[in-house]
């Protein structure tokens, strides 16, 4: 069966099926049709297989026209019938691996995922699970699973884990130049695995093992909460010294060597960063291990939009302005530049603070048409319109995201305050600039 498989991946022949079709199973499902596999993709919303099948990409870091090609040829659709997993070789898990209201992982989504591809697993076949997770999910939580059938792992089916390492918005790293880390449960997983995902990235790392692989995406985002975790306890320092921290990180930067710059913000966004480190203190708990580092790192970056509000309060109060009854205006909600992504997005916390201070909010985004109370706000907004000149109409502008096609040089001279988490002013010094 092996031999068999490999075969198949080696010719092209493997039908692959992409569990969760977001920001990660999109992306590895049109690059395995674009290698020549023909894939379908599952998923339990509809708009989202409705649209692959019409060709309508609804990822920024696919293009419609990329993604339409492989569906008019034949190599890619989707389906929201999870009874195609009976017909396929290969099946790789992305569902997303959220935090609970506790701050305890949430790995739902991937047991209902590995419960599905369980009813339909047959012989021959390869499951590769890429969601984020702690250490051991795979060998204690996935494989149970997929062993109640009766089938053998390591002969008649194969199992490994490949942490996803998509970074939306950057189209320098991709997922066909990074490299991919590969853990399987035996030899021969690992090995089949990483033929197939061969076809369609530059180099594979193998590990020893499922939990090493794990291992490998907590200990990346960690490593970037921590560094960020001490950009901006700098830069609480550096607010208290009256010193620019941006100008302390970049001459520090000179240095050739022992030293990686990281900068100070509003908070940590996005679906990886604020979430990650937490899957890592989680699983140290259960080993009677506190990550204290971990854990102040972030602490100080979830203190972060308090910080930001606190400054706009201040700079209200230097104006004889008061936050209750004051119009301000929050350029960028997504978590990061030049993407539509609000997940976890500081901006919006800062925005919500501002509203139960009596605040009138308003907000900027060119990527983000549409907030609602499901993103935490007290009402649904839409995007205001109008930047620059619209800046002088608010009381106070904070930059929250700092998007590269908006015009910084005319908000800053247009807004009567400007509160700037991204250093959007360069180091310059003015009456109406406030740095966090």
């Amino acid at each position: 069966m092996m031999t068999d498989l490999l075969s198949r991946i080696e010719g092209r022949d493997a039908h692959v099926c992409v569990i969760g079709l977001g920001y990660v199973g999109l992306p590895l499902a049109v690059a395995f049709a674009e290698a020549g596999f023909r894939v379908t993709g599952f998923d339990v919303d509809t708009r989202k297989t409705d649209s692959i099948n019409a060709g309508v990409s609804y990822i920024p870091d696919i293009e419609t026209q990329r993604m339409k090609a492989q569906v008019d040829n034949g190599r890619l659709d989707a389906t929201s019938d999870p009874a195609v997993l009976a017909t396929v070789d290969t099946a790789h898990i992305c569902v997303p691996t959220p935090l609970g209201k506790t701050r305890e992982p949430d790995i739902s989504y991937v047991v209902a995922a590995g419960d599905e591809v369980a009813k339909y697993l047959h012989a021959g076949m390869l499951v590769v699970l890429e969601s984020t997770t702690y250490p051991g999910t795979t060998e204690e939580i996935l494989a149970p699973r997929l062993a109640a059938g009766g089938l053998t792992l390591g002969d008649d089916y194969h199992l490994a884990f490949s942490p996803e390492r998509i970074d939306p918005g950057n189209v320098e790293f991709t997922l066909e130049n990074t490299p991919k880390i590969m853990g399987g449960m035996t030899p021969q997983c690992t090995e089949i695995a990483t033929a197939l995902y061969g076809a369609i990235v530059g180099e594979v790392y193998e590990v020893s093992s499922p939990a090493a692989a794990e291992l490998v995406k907590l200990l990346e985002n960690t490593f970037r909460s921590v560094n960020i975790g001490l950009a901006n306890e700098m830069a609480l320092m550096c607010d208290r010294m009256g010193i620019d921290t941006w100008e302390v990180i970049r001459a520090a930067a000179t240095k050739p060597f022992g030293f990686m710059p990281f900068f100070p913000g509003p908070g940590l966004g996005g679906h990886c960063i604020p979430v990650d480190p937490h899957y890592l203190t989680w699983k140290a708990r259960t080993l009677n291990y506190q990550a204290r580092l971990i854990e102040v790192a972030a602490e100080i970056n979830a203190g972060m939009p308090a910080h930001v509000v606190n400054k706009v309060v201040t700079a209200l109060n230097d104006h004889e302005k008061s936050v209750r009854g004051s119009r301000i205006l929050m350029i960028g909600v997504a978590y990061k530049r030049d993407v539509d992504d609000t997940r976890e997005s500081p901006s919006i916390d800062i925005m919500r603070a501002l509203q139960d201070r009596g605040a009138h909010v308003d907000y900027a985004d060119p990527f983000v048409p549409h907030l609602t109370v499901g993103h935490g706000l007290i009402a649904d907004l839409d995007a205001v319109e109008g930047l620059p000149g619209i800046c002088a109409e608010y009381d106070c502008t904070v930059v929250g995201t700092d998007h590269s096609d908006i015009d910084w040089e005319g908000v800053l001279a247009a807004a009567p305050i400007v509160v700037d988490t991204r250093n959007v002013a360069n180091g310059r010094s003015a009456p109406n600039i406030v740095r966090i």
